[in-house]
């Protein structure tokens, strides 16, 4: 075809002749015309092409400056790790801040993503003024980010995977038990008259019972309190996606539903927090879930007030005339604060 048998098509600005190709070219459609032969009917393909302002812009996106400067890949594979792989939130927020502290150590220092060597990823370990758990947690959280960048060819190797993490054996528990008359003595501080004081006592309480995790009872709403058939149940959502319902006590009940009833808390809040934060020193309570930090601190104030180490974080034990059948059920669950 000459280009004096040019044909305009449409609104369209523009074609270009590539033998028996002809591609026309729109703001938004690029359009491709192929031709088999003279007697056969021309088939327009629409190909969608990706405007400028929907490409992948680092510079407007919040991310670290050693990954702005490694490219487009290694950006992709950064937000893949982060918000794609890690579907805990817990978990997603130790690794970003673990990722994020490295590559902070990489700006300060001057090294690209793609010459950090194993012995930069030691050194920065062993510049982290932390435990050994969370120094083992950092080293996972850059293996895993690591892993991504090589898969999306930001990078040629995980330089982590050679570096070995440091050993920790622990023979016994650092942290002692609370004792029956210890956890009466904790109870017998938390005042019931406040609204804050009645919601500690209920977090407390709900722990003691449940044998949960902190970050499980932190965050527990008002729909994963059931009733059902002829009792209240609590709907937990363990960790690894495990649930399980743990019957509610008369005694837990009581105490409870005295903190929904004081707090407000009706079953017409189905999504919003049982255990919610208090606003600054008011005495009055947010509609902000406690995070798991909140809690621990929470625990540690009133084992201070009840002149109780404040180290002493760990499951209470069977509270005989406080909350009886805790024994039992912690057992069962397996699971501790």
């Amino acid at each position: 075809m000459s280009n004096a048998n040019i044909e305009s098509f449409g609104g369209l600005n523009a074609k270009i002749l590539l033998g028996d190709l002809e591609i026309m070219h729109d703001k938004d459609v690029v359009m491709h015309e192929q031709r088999a032969g003279d007697t056969q009917e021309a088939a327009l393909v629409p190909v969608e092409v990706v405007p400028e302002s929907r490409t992948l812009d680092l510079r407007r996106k919040d991310l670290p400056a050693a990954i702005q400067e490694a490219g487009a890949a290694s950006g992709f594979a950064y937000e893949e790790f982060l918000f794609g792989h890690i579907p805990n939130p817990s978990t997603h927020r130790a690794y970003q801040a673990a990722v994020n502290r490295f590559l902070e150590w990489l700006r300060l220092r001057e090294v690209s993503l793609g010459r950090v060597t194993p012995r930069d990823v030691g050194d920065c370990l062993d510049s982290l003024n932390l435990a050994i758990p969370s120094k083992k947690l950092h080293r996972a959280a850059l293996n895993h980010f690591f892993d991504f960048q090589v898969q999306r060819h930001a990078v040629v190797l995980n330089p982590v995977s050679s570096v070995r993490n440091e050993r920790d054996q622990v023979t016994e528990g650092r942290t002692p038990e609370i004792t029956v008359e210890q956890a009466r003595r904790m109870f017998g501080s938390i005042e019931g008259s406040t609204v804050v004081g009645l919601r500690e006592r209920a977090a407390i309480a709900v722990l003691a019972y449940s044998g949960s995790r902190i970050g499980t009872v932190a965050r527990l709403r008002r729909r994963d309190l059931l009733y059902e058939g002829d009792q209240w149940v609590i709907a937990f959502n363990d960790k690894g996606g495990k649930h399980r319902k743990v019957p509610v006590r008369h005694d837990l009940q009581r105490i409870l539903f005295a903190y929904l009833e004081a707090a407000g808390i009706t079953e017409l809040d189905g999504d919003l927090p049982i255990f919610r934060s208090s606003k600054g020193k008011k005495g009055a309570l947010s509609t902000v879930a406690m995070t798991d930090n909140d809690l621990q601190r929470m625990f540690k104030r009133r084992l201070r007030k009840a002149g109780l180490p404040p180290n002493r974080l760990s499951p209470l034990p069977g509270t005989d005339g406080l909350l009886p059948g805790c024994d039992e059920l912690r057992r069962t669950s397996g699971n501790g604060i």
